[in-house]
């Protein structure tokens, strides 16, 4: 069962697709750098349902990714293939690395399917306070509406 609205985000520290260290905490707080987190778990890079829902908050980054938002995509992948989906892809948010311990941070949202390996199409949208405001969780076979982040992201 995914992780509920009004609970406390799971926090975390994954390696994005560059080897850097992303701890889910730096973004919430009382600094002027504190933001909102759109978190955003898709079961692997290089497939077609991950491919176009990555591509559509590409090609509408703005509203994911500004001083008031951060998104931030996770995966069961490697870092080096996050790193070549990216290059790939044209993606310029971080793609984080859940691949070991396996599924750790998929699991603490409850997220990942257990006999699949790999998380669901998950999102969950985190305030500045680190505190899950909205989400919605799809089969692995079902695309997300970006849409949908963008109204949630409006109201907080």
């Amino acid at each position: 069962m995914a992780i509920e609205i009004g609970a406390e985000a799971p926090d975390f520290e994954l390696k994005d697709n560059h080897g850097r260290t992303v701890r889910l905490s730096d973004f919430f707080g009382d600094s002027a750098a504190s933001r909102n987190v759109v978190l955003f778990f898709y079961p692997f890079a290089f497939t077609g349902v991950c491919t176009g829902e990555l591509r559509a908050l590409r090609d509408d980054l703005d509203t994911f990714v500004n001083d008031d938002t951060q998104l931030l995509a996770v995966s069961n992948d490697s870092v080096p293939t996050l790193r070549v989906f990216a290059e790939q892809e044209g993606l310029e948010f971080p793609l984080l690395s859940d691949f070991w311990p396996h599924g750790a941070v998929s699991r603490a949202y409850g997220v990942l399917d257990e006999d699949k390996g790999c998380a669901v199409r998950g999102t969950f949208v985190i305030d500045k306070t680190g505190v899950v405001r909205w989400s919605v969780v799809n089969a692995l076979p079902d695309a997300r509406d970006v849409e949908e982040y963008a109204k949630a992201l409006a109201a907080l």
